[in-house]
C-alpha cells in the first residue's frame, strides 16, 4: 500500500495534542525572536521573547519556555524554525542536546503563509515567528535529526570544497577574459591557457 504525502501530515498534526506548547523561532545573526502558541495557534504571551545567538541567549530562551509550560500547564513542546543560513544550527543542536523536539519549516511555505494572521504581507521578526509556529501548528514541517559529529564534519568540508570549487572556475573565467581582451593571440601560442608544459619539470631542464 502506497503512503501518501497528505498520510504523513495528517500524522504530523494529529503529533500536536491539546497538551503541546508550539513555539516559532526567527533567526537571525545575533538576535533570534520567539512566539508561542498552543495547538490551536491561540498565542500564550502578551510579548515575544528576543534572546541572543549565544549560550545565554538559548537558556534565556528554555527558561521562558519552562515558564509558559508551567503557566499553561502543557506538558510538551514542539520548536520550528528555517533552515536558512547558517544561523539555525547552532541553536537546533543545542537544544535537541536538551532532549527538546525541534522541527524545520521551509521558507517557501513560510512565505506564504504571511498573510493568515493579518491580510498583510509586511514583514517582522515577530510575525514570522508567529508564522511559523503557525505552520508547525498545521503539520507543515519535518523533523530535526542532529547527525553525528564525523558526518558533521563531513558536511562542512562538502561545503567548503563547493566554496573553492566555485570560485576557482569564477577566477578562472576573469582571467580568460583579460586574456582575450589583453592578448588575443595567446590561444594560438598555447592550447591552455594554463601552461602546463612551462610548469613540468622535464621543460624546466630543457631549457636550464
Amino acid at each position: 500500500m502506497k503512503f501518501k504525502q497528505s498520510d504523513g501530515q495528517n500524522q504530523r498534526i494529529e503529533r500536536i495534542t491539546t497538551s503541546y506548547l508550539v513555539v516559532g523561532i526567527d533567526m537571525a545573526k545575533e538576535t533570534q525572536v520567539a512566539q508561542a502558541t498552543n495547538f490551536r495557534g491561540i498565542v500564550l504571551t502578551n510579548q515575544h521573547l528576543s534572546f541572543k545567538n549565544t549560550i545565554q541567549g538559548f537558556e534565556k530562551l528554555q527558561r521562558w519556555m519552562e515558564g509558559l509550560q508551567q503557566k499553561h500547564r502543557l506538558k510538551d513542546i514542539i520548536i520550528g524554525m528555517e533552515p536558512t543560513g547558517h544561523y539555525w544550527y547552532s541553536l537546533a543542536n543545542w537544544l535537541a542536546q536538551q532532549g527538546l523536539n525541534v522541527v524545520l519549516v521551509n521558507p517557501a511555505t513560510t512565505k506564504r503563509n504571511k498573510e493568515n494572521r493579518d491580510n498583510c504581507p509586511s514583514k517582522s521578526d515577530p510575525k514570522d515567528a508567529l508564522v511559523i509556529a503557525d505552520v508547525v501548528s498545521r503539520g507543515y514541517y519535518y523533523d530535526y535529526i542532529r547527525q553525528a559529529t564525523h558526518f558533521q564534519r563531513l558536511r562542512t568540508l562538502m561545503n567548503d570544497r563547493e566554496f573553492w570549487v566555485t570560485n576557482s572556475v569564477r577566477m578562472q573565467n576573469r582571467i580568460i577574459r583579460w586574456l582575450d581582451i589583453r592578448f588575443p593571440e595567446y590561444a594560438s601560442v598555447f592550447k591552455d591557457w594554463t601552461c602546463p608544459l612551462l610548469h613540468s619539470k622535464s621543460f624546466r631542464l630543457r631549457w636550464i
